[in-house]
């Protein structure tokens, strides 16, 4: 008799859900194959349930440990986040010691950075992801997970960053300068390192410009050319500024020969 026919109550489910295992003691080994069975096959809900099996049955087992993170895993590649964060939270909770506990940290944040969504719609996900992803590199800084988790904040931290510029840029569009320069200062002061900070210093040039504020304008303006003496955001603050009667010391710079061979 196969080991599906032994262990799993029917084929198929009442309004074909995942049908449930029947209570019955079994060897720990068992169910710990049979459960990677069934995660190598892509069936992760059964998988589930029987890395489940083995915490319910032996849970001072190690094998019961290892069931945890299984379980982490399965959810995941089903997509179910929210059951896969809760099984990384219940393993960090109980085994926060373990070898192993950098696993469960890892894939906690990689949950929350995978329903990262556009930024156009709420970034909440975004800064879950990055309290998750800078507690790994915390935690473990010497780990193969810290490494990806460098990696992954900076894509996160310019996700924020788009953010604060489409708000920011509502308000310009809406006629609200002073609410479009917190959104753009905040991009300036907590992402500097982001691919959206020349823009953010320019449109603090425009914004204060509206506002009538031509030596914020010039100062900001200035940092821009600082930092991005090369960059279309600076020749077209320059040229903002001047065009409105104020001064700027340092010129836009031409663009080197192989960035205006850029499409574009």
């Amino acid at each position: 008799m196969c080991l599906a026919t032994v262990l799993v109550s029917g084929c198929v489910g009442p309004q074909g859900r995942q049908p449930r295992l029947q209570y019955e003691e079994r060897p720990v080994e068992l169910l710990y194959s049979v459960g990677l069975q069934r995660l190598d096959s892509g069936r992760y809900g059964e998988a589930v349930q029987f890395f489940q099996e083995v915490e319910r049955q032996h849970p001072y087992s190690p094998w019961s440990r290892r069931s945890i993170l299984m379980q982490v895993f399965a959810h995941y590649e089903r997509q179910n986040y929210e059951e896969a964060i809760a099984a990384a939270d219940r393993y960090i909770q109980l085994y926060p010691g373990s070898p192993q506990v950098s696993y469960a940290y890892y894939m906690k944040a990689i949950c929350y950075f995978e329903q990262i969504v556009d930024v156009g719609r709420d970034q909440a996900a975004a800064g879950q992801a990055l309290v998750a992803l800078t507690d790994v590199m915390r935690r473990f800084p010497e780990s193969q997970y810290a490494t990806d988790a460098r990696v992954k904040i900076d894509m996160v931290n310019d996700q924020l960053a788009g953010k604060e510029m489409e708000i920011g840029r509502w308000y310009l569009r809406r006629d609200q300068p002073l609410a479009a320069v917190g959104r753009f200062r905040r991009v300036v002061e907590h992402y500097q390192t982001t691919s959206h900070t020349a823009e953010a210093l320019y449109r603090m040039v425009e914004a204060y410009l509206t506002l009538g504020l031509t030596a914020e304008a010039e100062r900001n303006a200035a940092v821009l050319g600082h930092n991005f003496p090369g960059s279309r955001w600076y020749s077209d603050a320059y040229n903002l500024v001047t065009e409105q009667g104020g001064t700027l010391e340092q010129e836009p710079q031409e663009e080197g020969w192989l960035r205006r061979l850029i499409p574009g």
